[in-house]
Order: C-alpha cells, then structure tokens, then sequence
C-alpha cells in the first residue's frame, strides 16, 4: 500500500511521539509521501478544534480557551517541524512540490485562525479580564492578543478577505524565492581544471574541492557555491580573476537574469506587504513588524544601525588604504574591487600582526570545537552532554546527545554539522520539541543544531574556521536557551521570543570561545595544544577587520528596514539596493553581506524581514551582558551565570525582554560595550 493511502492514524508525521525520552521524532518511518496527508489533516483537525473553543457556551476562561489553543498548537507543531526539518536538511524534488502545494493552504489556515471572529471575542475578553490570572497566564494572553490583531483579528469583513489573498500570495512567492535560490546553491559552482590554479589554497579546502568534483562526476576541482567554500577561496585564491568569477557566482544567486530570478519576486513581496500593513493600520511595513519588538519602532532600530554605522565605515576606510599600499607595493596596478578584499585582508593581518587565520585551524578539530561547547555548558549551568547511540536519526551525518543536569534528563540535543545537497546554507538552530508543563507534567525539550562545514576525507578529522567554531557556539548559544526553558506554557517557552532579543542569548555565548578555559581544548591531530604565541596574536587581532564584518552586516541590516519603510514599493530591487548603498556612503570595495536576491532572511519569510536590525541590538545587549560577567570574578562566575541563566536562558517570553534584562544587570544595557568590542571610538 503506498504510504499516502495508509489511515492517517498510521501515518508517522501525524502520530504523536511514543517511545523513550517522553517520544521521539519517528525518523527512521518517514517518507515523502508522508506529509502532505499529515499536514492537510493537522489543520482539518486544529480549525475543528479552534471552532469547538468559540462555540463554547460557557464564558470564556483561561482554562476553556487558552489551555486548549496551547494543546492544539502543540498538536500541529509536531507535525509542521518534521516537515521543517525534511525541507532545510533533505530537500529534493519532491519536498519542494510538497512545500510549493502547501505553503499557501498553511497561509489559509492561519488566516481562518485569526479571522475566527467568535475565537477572537473570546481571547479579547480574557485580555480585558486577566487581573486573576497568574503573570505568565496574564503574558500567554496577551501575546496571543497582540498575534491576532497584528494579523487582522479586529478588520472588517472587506479586509480580512483581502489580507487572507495577500498571505496566501505572500507564501506562495517567499516559497519560490527559497527554492530559486536553494537552486542555484546546488547548481552553480566554479570548475578547476588547471592545478596551478590551486597555489595559495590551504590543503583542506583543495581536498574537499577535488571530492566535490567527483561527486558532479567531474574532472578537477569544484568550488561548491556555498559560503563555506566559497569565503576561504577568495580569502586565499591568489588568482584575480578567478576570485572575482567565484565571488560573482556567490553574490549572483538568485540574480542570473531569467534562471531563477528573485527580482520580479521582491517587487510583489514588498508589494503585498506595505498593502496588508496599510490595511493593519501602520505606516509601512517596518512600523507593523517592529510593534511587539524589543525596538518598538523603525526610528529607535535606525538610530542605533546609523550610530554603529559611521564608525564602521571609517575603520574600512582605514584598511583600504592600508591594503592599496600592498597592492601597490607588489605593482598590481588595480584598485581594491570586493573579490579582493578579504585576501587583502589577510595580507594586512599579517603585516600588522604577523597572524594568518588559517594558522588557527589545525587547531580547530570539530570534535574539539563540541567537546569545548559541551564543558562550557557544565561549567556554567550544570548541563552535561551524552553520546546516545539508539535513537533515529533522519541522517547518517546525525548525532544524538542526552542533556542532564545533576543525573536528571533535561533535554535531547541533535548535531548536523556537515553541508550536503539539499541542505539549505547557514547555520541554525531548531526545537523540535519545546519545553511545557501544560499538562503538569514537565516535557523537556529536544532541540538541534545545524551548520554547513565542508567535510573531511576519509580517516581525517573536519577543521573549521575561527568564523566558523564562533558560529558553532553561536548556535549552541540558542540551543542553551532552548535547554534552559522552565515555563508552562509553550507559546511563550524557550525561544519563542523578540526577534529582536532571540539572537541574544546566541551571541554572548560567542565569547567563551576565546577564554584561557576553551581554548585549552583546542589542539590538532598530533595532540599538540594552540601555541601560546598564536593565542597572544589572535587575541591581539580580535578587532581586527571588524569594520568591514560590521560594515556588509549593517548595509544588509539598512537596505532590509529602507526598503520596508516604503509606503509605495514600487521599486527595482538592484536599483533600489544600488541608490540606497550609495546614499549611505557604502564603501566601494564591500557589497551586502546578503543581496537583495538572495536575502533569505528577509525573503524567504517573514522572521527577519525589517528585523534584521535584531542582531545588532541584540549585540548591544551581549556585550553589556558579557561585562557582567568580567566585572565579577570571571567569565565562568557562577553567581552571574546561575542569575543569567535564571533571568534570561530559563524564562522564555513570560516577560517584557526588557524587564528580563534589567532583572540580571540592575539596569538598561548600553551602546558603549558595543562599541569598545569592535575596536571603535566610543561617540
């Protein structure tokens, strides 16, 4: 029997979770074929379950009406993040019809959710009346309030029908714009054909280029169109023109004329976007998405970008010059273009601190990275981390660890480190399952953590990057919040944040990995630990190249909210990134660390878009955040660590973020920490 005719109560996508560790995800069962029924089904069955709670006769309390909302969620939820996780870490042919057929229906669905106006009457009168209610009760209400307003719950009739045609549009293009450009990742490469053409290369990033070329049957080296091959190619190619047709295959995804083209989909986002916020009542877009942010509104996120901003440019204009007089001194005779900034860079670093990056990652052993990670989490919140080697992974790549605290179970964590075709580029962070007591019971939650790396030959031992092990305990810094969650209700647990607080707790976790403590874990293949002198000059370097990192973050972060500040975007996306650039004062040898075609985080969603502003503001916080720590006795304090763990990892969104905040510093975080991080002058 083929899986879709099987009765949707054997279906593995849709059954709830059984086995050990309170259920687990049914991997090792699941087909394609499966999830197309289990997601038609799980709406049919939450809109059922919607209707039974606004047709209640009863008066509206929280126990008839928000307790049962939260269990249908849940229900839904179980089934959605399967399907997420088949789509970012396995996706083919047939996971993208199954997501091009279904984005649409699950963009009606949300909208026959809020736009249940009985449904909606029931969660108002709650708001209104909640004086009773617990403070995290009183939190869950509210933000379901603000959710279902935000999205149409009090329009007219007239509205709501043209807001529900413009999300399912809207789902429609954001799901084309990510699959255009998950195809030009795949397809698009540079070739090698001429060996000479290797010189400069470290060894690492030729053998994975000479295994990727055998995985395209063919004959020389394939830089793959992935920043992870990409990035240390034109960092040390010293070949010029083949590191500016690699750096123009890298920034073109999604803008290569009529292949996959993002552009003409941009204009209809944004299109639709600014009509919907209209019809909300805002001024723009950027006004609707940042009114239940940790910013409030555009002028306070643009404030902070365009401070931050003038410094930045400065420094990269410093380092040009610096890096001109090198080409000059070797008679190039061209003037720096952006495929020729970071290998300039790293010529520069090397001048000033006689420091290459590169010499860094013999000693940056994957396995050494996770086993760091794993004693920075004991050694600040009691978490230890164990191998298991009996649960279902939907990869080989896959690993499984129990997280326990003090011999207690407190979660799962699974690792995906490595790229592969049809995995999305990035890195990031999922929960599988989120933490609850909904039930009385405490459900720990399951949560993993996937990057990009390129993988090592047989018998070797995958390296990564400096950049990349920060990423690394980025990531695990949000799968520590995930792990820390100790609420009831799993609407407002764990991440379920501010967008513009979520990248917080990830960023602090950014700077344990230069501390004397981790980095005695860092030794390469023969055993021998990180020199002291190649510590004392990464130290001396840390702020080096910082004005350009900041500077193609904030161009992104800048074009992303003028864009979305727009009240008529009828706009062309390269004309409009170009202007916009230019007005800024964009320094000609950097283009946006993520271009308007391939912006995923903007495009491909809704999470960041006029949002990405959040990881400079959660910056600012990680920064002063991080002080606390340095002005007691230590990064590894144990009474600053259990209150940040109490006031920020564990609490979830069952409070303002900003009272959170000022209930660990004492205070409101300030911009100066941001600034002295990044080697700029204070202003």
């Amino acid at each position: 029997m083929a899986a879709s005719k099987k009765p949707i109560t054997e279906n593995p996508v849709y059954k709830p979770w059984s086995g050990d560790y309170q259920g687990l995800p049914p991997f090792k069962d699941i087909e394609v074929e499966h999830f197309k029924p289990a997601i038609e089904h799980s709406m049919k069955m939450a809109l059922e379950g919607y209707q039974k709670i606004a047709d209640n006769k009863d008066a509206a309390t929280f126990e008839n009406t928000m307790v049962p909302m939260e269990k249908i969620n849940l229900d839904l939820e179980r089934v959605m993040i399967l399907f997420s996780i088949w789509n970012s870490n396995l996706s083919n042919d047939k996971i993208q019809a199954v997501e091009k057929e279904m984005a649409p229906k699950l963009a009606e669905f949300s909208d026959q959710v809020v736009q249940n106006k009985k449904l909606f009457e029931r969660i108002d009168t709650l708001y209104k009346n909640k004086k009773k209610m617990t403070p995290e009760q009183q939190r869950l209400v509210w933000d379901y309030h603000q959710e279902f307003v935000k999205k149409g719950a009090a329009l007219n009739d007239k509205q709501k029908k043209r807001v529900a045609e413009i999300n399912k549009r809207h789902a429609e293009l954001t799901t084309q714009f990510s699959q255009n450009l998950l195809a030009d990742e795949n397809e698009d490469h540079l070739l090698i054909t001429d060996e000479k053409n290797l010189k400069g290369l470290p060894d690492w990033l030729v053998k994975s280029a000479k295994e990727e070329a055998e995985k395209r049957n063919k004959k020389g080296w394939v830089i793959a169109n992935t920043r992870s091959s990409m990035q240390p190619f034109v960092t040390y190619c010293p070949n010029r023109d083949l590191r500016e047709k690699a750096f123009k295959i890298w920034t073109s995804r999604g803008d290569n004329g009529d292949k996959n083209d993002n552009n003409k989909i941009i204009s209809e986002i944004l299109k639709l976007r600014a009509e919907r916020s209209k019809i909300m009542g805002y001024e723009s877009y950027a006004h609707w998405q940042l009114s239940d942010k940790m910013a409030k509104n555009p002028k306070r996120a643009m404030d902070l970008m365009l401070k931050v901003w003038k410094p930045a440019i400065k420094q990269v204009d410093k380092d040009v010059k610096a890096m001109q007089k090198i080409v000059d001194k070797e008679k190039g005779g061209f003037k720096i273009k952006p495929w020729d900034y970071r290998y300039y860079a790293e010529k520069l670093r090397a001048d000033r601190y006689d420091f290459d990056m590169d010499s860094v990652k013999p000693y940056l052993q994957l396995p050494n990275i996770r086993k760091a990670m794993f004693w920075m989490a004991k050694e600040l919140y009691g978490f230890e981390f164990n191998k298991v080697e009996d649960i279902a992974v939907y990869h080989p790549d896959v690993t499984v660890y129990k997280v326990t605290k003090k011999g207690k179970t407190v979660g799962l964590w699974y690792f995906d480190p490595y790229a592969r075709k049809g995995k999305r580029s990035g890195a990031w962070m999922n929960a599988y399952r989120i933490q609850n007591r909904l039930d009385g019971k405490d459900i720990f939650p399951i949560v993993s953590n996937n990057s990009n790396f390129v993988k090592a030959g047989d018998k070797q031992t995958t390296k990564i990057s400096w950049d990349d092990a920060e990423t690394m305990f980025h990531e695990f810094g949000h799968a520590l919040h995930g792990l820390s969650s100790n609420v009831t209700y799993p609407s407002l647990a764990g991440t379920n944040t501010a967008r513009d607080f979520v990248e917080f707790p990830s960023q602090i976790h950014e700077d344990w990995l230069s501390t004397p403590e981790v980095l005695k874990f860092l030794t390469n293949e023969k055993g021998e630990a990180l020199p002291k002198k190649l510590i004392k000059k990464l130290k001396k370097a840390a702020t080096f190249n910082e004005g350009f990192a900041t500077t193609e973050y904030l161009a992104s972060a800048l074009v992303d909210m003028k864009l979305h500040l727009l009240e008529n975007p009828d706009v062309d996306p390269q004309k409009f990134e170009k202007k916009t650039l230019k007005k800024l004062g964009m320094p000609d040898e950097i283009v946006m660390r993520h271009r308007m075609p391939q912006f995923a985080h903007i495009f491909s969603g809704e999470g960041y878009s006029a949002g990405y502003y959040s990881y400079l503001w959660s910056d600012v916080l990680r920064q002063d955040a991080f002080k606390a720590f340095l002005e007691a006795k230590g990064p590894y304090d144990p009474k600053v660590a259990k209150s940040f763990q109490k006031n920020i990892l564990s609490v979830g969104n069952t409070i303002d973020p900003s009272k959170a905040y000022k209930n660990f510093r004492g205070r409101d975080p300030k911009v100066k920490a941001l600034l002295e991080a990044k080697g700029f002058k204070t202003l």
